[in-house]
């Protein structure tokens, strides 16, 4: 949030130039408040249910309609979207104003673009397919500025120390970054423990669709074997101290999920909203066909 005050000020004529008028001058000052608390991290922490919704249509446009629906939070997808860094930081720019908090999955475990991210002001990243404990440790080490982690320091030119008008951001932004792991094959679930174990991993995010591949049901994550997985998942994690989350457009399911405890919880995608929503519209008028989701989304 950010705080200030915006006054004009009368000065008299200048003593060396008698007879020249005084000027009416704007001062502006802004002192930023607690900027960098997080208060979805908090959220996770103390186990409060998070309502979301996945932005796939990179548009900044877009990402503020969704933003001020009433949503917990919103997933910036640079995994599987045509997003860019520019792209993202627009969509965070969007949302900013919005109580959502933005959360920005990272096209893979690399610490080079979860820098980036996190100079963009991203605090809660998802780091997509995460197989084991080794893998968990290094995306939480490139969340870190040193000595606890790797991060490379340019907080004069980031929009995440806010050009370093946020006091001590150095010494308080790795305390406040939420990074929240993918689990996505059978392999990752036997290594759940470990991965949940990891200092850093704030959350663990079971994804259903290539869970539900790698288990040999792809297109079919409400398989009864994947389902008893995701469960299992779920239960183990909450055991382990993290948060679970998931992604799921089936409103039944998203609510068994979070009966089992299931914290943060995505239950749709906006560019499949506005697909289903537009066939539907148009069957109304003219025969046409409305294509349902056969898999999580």
């Amino acid at each position: 949030m950010r705080n200030g005050r915006i006054g004009l000020v009368r000065t008299d004529c200048p003593k060396d130039r008698p007879g020249t008028p005084g000027v009416e001058s704007i001062v502006v000052t802004f002192h930023f408040m607690d900027q960098l608390k997080n208060s979805f991290k908090t959220a996770l922490l103390q186990k409060q249910p998070q309502i979301g919704l996945w932005l796939v249509l990179a548009n900044a446009y877009t990402a503020e309609i969704c933003a001020g629906a009433g949503f917990d939070w919103l997933l910036i997808d640079g995994e599987h979207s045509p997003n860019s860094i520019p792209l993202i930081l627009q969509q965070l720019q969007a949302v900013a104003p919005y109580p959502a908090a933005p959360v920005v999955r990272v096209p893979w475990n690399d610490t080079v673009l979860i820098k980036q991210v996190l100079d963009l002001g991203a605090q809660n990243l998802l780091v997509p397919m995460v197989q084991n404990a080794e893998e968990a440790a290094r995306a939480v080490a490139a969340t870190r500025y040193p000595p606890a982690g790797v991060r490379g320091v340019g907080s004069a030119g980031a929009r995440a120390s806010r050009w370093n008008r946020i006091p001590d951001y150095l010494h308080r932004a790795n305390d406040e970054v939420c990074v929240l792991v993918q689990l996505e094959t059978p392999e990752a679930l036997q290594n759940l423990e470990a991965i949940a174990a990891v200092e850093g991993v704030d959350g663990i995010f079971i994804g259903p669709a290539d869970l539900s591949a790698s288990m040999g049901h792809i297109g079919n994550p409400g398989h009864p074997e994947v389902q008893a997985a995701i469960d299992d998942a779920i239960k183990r994690i909450l055991k382990a101290g993290k948060a679970p989350g998931i992604l799921h457009s089936d409103t039944s399911l998203c609510q068994h999920w979070l009966d089992l405890g299931a914290v943060f919880v995505a239950v749709g995608l906006d560019g499949a909203l506005l697909a289903r929503s537009a066939e539907r519209l148009v069957a109304n008028f003219k025969k046409a066909q409305v294509h349902e989701s056969k898999g999580p989304y």
